[in-house]
């Protein structure tokens, strides 16, 4: 584990579904109902009334957030976060995927959550590119932390390794040294 910011953000190499943290977010896609990679894993580990309550949502638009009960996960919520479809980058996918991150931190802040765990969003099947994904989730975070109070801390969940280094060496360059 690495910590930046003074500790208020941490890298980690985990399963997103057994942090014990206020929040998890959902790599959703637009329909909230499920999936597979992170989606179908959180909704798995969530049991049936996750998807029951997704299904009173309507769904959501990239870009968008919703928030939900935990249900059988450790963490109390769940932020459904619709990612963009990566389109070659001239189909305003940086912008779509800034919006993603900064609806979240908007969602756990107004529900004062103290902590939020994001998985890497729209970067397995969307297929966006993986570095320049993960700067656009550190930069965002580093934005919102340093003018918001919540959420106090923010993980980023990584579930390989090679992907827990493409994390540690942008954090190194959003957040200066760890510590």
């Amino acid at each position: 584990m690495a910590r930046f910011l003074g500790g208020r953000v941490e890298l980690i190499r985990a399963d997103i579904t057994t942090l014990e943290v206020d929040a998890i977010v959902n790599a959703a896609n637009s329909s909230l109902l499920g999936g597979g990679g992170v989606d179908g894993a959180i909704h798995r580990a969530a049991g049936p009334r996750l998807l029951e309550e997704c299904r009173t949502l309507g769904g959501a638009r990239p870009g968008e957030a919703k928030l939900t009960a935990g249900y059988d996960l450790p963490a109390r919520h769940v932020i459904h976060a619709v990612g963009p479809v990566w389109r070659g980058g001239g189909a305003d996918e940086d912008a779509t995927l800034e919006r993603a991150y900064r609806r979240s931190l908007e969602l756990a802040a107004r529900a004062s959550l103290d902590s939020i765990a994001f998985p890497s969003i729209s970067t397995g099947i969307y297929g966006f590119p993986l570095e320049r994904a993960t700067r656009i989730a550190h930069e965002t975070a580093r934005a919102w932390l340093e003018a918001n109070e919540y959420p106090r801390l923010v993980v980023f969940c990584t579930f390989s390794e090679r992907d827990l280094d493409v994390h540690e060496a942008v954090a190194a360059e959003v957040f200066g040294p760890p510590g």
